[in-house]
């Protein structure tokens, strides 16, 4: 899902010019990712590409407390990253043209999300 906007919209709201902001998820089975924003078959070929390296096997892993995606997706954030840092440089986050920010979400079934945001600066 992606959560510029929101990111962005935040970020404006602190008044700041120069810093570093810090967005942290706090899960252990969904990741943020930096990434093209313009392309959807970019967001679908990433998905079909975690799907065949963290596949949903029972009979692969041991742990599956929470059903067969439950070992995938952490598989999945281990291979990704659960904090973003992005610099703000005159009043902007210094995201690239097609660089959007999302939140992946590596279960199958809907969660609700919490994601940490921190600004640092002036």
């Amino acid at each position: 899902m992606e959560i510029t906007r929101e990111v962005i919209d935040w970020t404006m709201g602190q008044g700041f010019e120069q810093g570093l902001l810090t967005l942290f998820c706090r899960h252990t089975s969904a990741s943020l990712l930096i990434q093209e924003n313009a392309a959807r078959e970019v967001r679908t070929d990433l998905e079909r590409y975690f799907a065949r390296i963290a596949p949903e096997d029972p009979k692969a892993y041991a742990h599956d407390d929470e059903g067969p995606d439950d070992m995938p997706a952490h598989l999945r954030t281990a291979l990704t990253a659960v904090q973003l840092s992005i610099p703000l440089i005159a009043g902007q986050l210094a995201l690239g043209t097609w660089q959007g920010i999302y939140l992946f979400e590596h279960r199958r079934r809907p969660h609700r999300r919490s994601i940490a945001v921190h600004l640092l600066g002036e």
